[in-house]
């Protein structure tokens, strides 16, 4: 586990770049096969690409999403398992955050 400072987390770019990339690349594969590979790789690229993850206070994530997701995608939005695979997608990141910086506890 990576010891976790809020204060770094500030500039979590510069410090925690590496547990940032693979927390999203294993909320990838763990649903990969679960959804639409077209919804969730679109989702991946087009939208949480430029996602930017916060620390909440507390051991809590959370995951900003830029404006206007649905719009990013194009007509992946209007696919039934877009708005699950989005949360979904979002709240593994989350969990894989609170994991990587072991605070898994508080979830």
């Amino acid at each position: 586990m990576t010891e976790f400072d809020p204060e770094k987390f500030e500039e979590k770019y510069v410090h925690y770049f590496e547990e940032l990339e693979a927390a999203y690349s294993s909320a990838y594969q763990q649903l990969h096969g679960k959804y639409d590979s077209t919804v969730l790789r679109a989702i991946d690229r087009q939208i949480l690409s430029e996602s930017e993850p916060f620390y909440e206070g507390n051991g809590e994530f959370r995951v900003e999403l830029p404006e206007k997701p649905r719009e990013r995608v194009g007509a992946v939005a209007d696919h039934e398992q877009f708005e699950s695979v989005l949360e979904a997608f979002v709240d593994r990141i989350e969990a894989e955050l609170r994991q990587r910086f072991d605070f898994d506890d508080a979830a």
